[in-house]
């Protein structure tokens, strides 16, 4: 039981990290800086951070929000991110690993599952801020989700492999009909890439899960910014973070949807 629980504790810090390096990813793909190399700093005053600033959500409250040095506020982003990166690597650890036989194909899903979801938060909160989904990280996305399924092609259902291209083919034409109908105007062609990912790494039904959720919340939210003036029926609204939610609900939950939907 404390074992279990230690192994567990240490996926979830292991997440938070994992979010705090995103974080660096995302503000230095904006900048054009390279996040392999180089000591994280403050983005307003540039001054070089020291570790206790950077311990994953803990810094963040010690310091109240503000930078040790030049006392800007700190985006609530660093924190979220930290959290949301960590929860999702326990929930799957807990779902993948826990729940079933320690295996290398069982650790391979997890691990490709992680990276995954590291693809999909980057996209979230970059498409959010900058209105594009950098090909910097979609590209790789998708060369990692696609030789993870001819991985499963040579171990396991040929038929559900084909089943993600399939996916993955169908849903990206879906939204490259959109961007010529509407001269690109309705969507971007990086949510046809992103698109594409979906299909490889959900499949079917969950693409279609994904893809309704996407376009209710989107619709919903979209309204809500109308309604609240916050928007207008002109402005520009990014959709890849409604698809990256769709797509994390479908893989937890798509076919509990499907089963209360469709019941059999």
């Amino acid at each position: 039981m404390i074992f279990n629980f230690l192994i567990e504790l240490s996926i979830f810090i292991f997440g938070l990290a994992i979010g705090s390096f995103l974080n660096c990813v995302i503000y230095r793909l904006k900048v054009g800086e390279g996040f392999l190399k180089g000591r994280s700093y403050c983005p307003h005053c540039k001054h070089k951070l020291i570790w206790q600033d950077l311990i994953p959500i803990f810094s963040f409250l010690i310091l109240k929000g503000k930078c040790r040095y030049c006392h800007q506020k700190i985006s609530l982003q660093y924190p979220l991110v930290e959290l949301v990166t960590g929860t999702l690597f326990l929930s799957t650890f807990q779902l993948t690993i826990n729940n079933q036989q320690l295996t290398i194909s069982s650790v391979l899903d997890t691990c490709f599952l992680f990276l995954a979801f590291c693809f999909l938060i980057i996209i979230f909160v970059y498409d959010l801020k900058y209105y594009i989904i950098p090909d910097k990280v979609i590209y790789p996305a998708i060369i990692v989700a696609f030789f993870y399924n001819i991985y499963q092609l040579t171990i396991n259902n040929q038929q559900l492999t084909i089943s993600n291209f399939l996916s993955a083919l169908g849903a990206a034409l879906f939204f490259l009909a959109i961007v010529l109908i509407s001269g690109g105007k309705w969507m971007g062609f990086g949510d046809v890439k992103l698109a594409f990912f979906m299909g490889l790494f959900l499949s079917f039904p969950n693409i279609l899960v994904a893809l309704f959720l996407a376009f209710s919340i989107g619709a919903i939210i979209g309204l809500g910014l109308v309604i609240s003036g916050k928007k207008s029926l002109k402005s520009e609204v990014p959709f890849g973070p409604f698809l990256v939610t769709g797509t994390f609900i479908a893989l937890f939950w798509g076919e509990k949807l499907i089963n209360w939907y469709l019941p059999r």
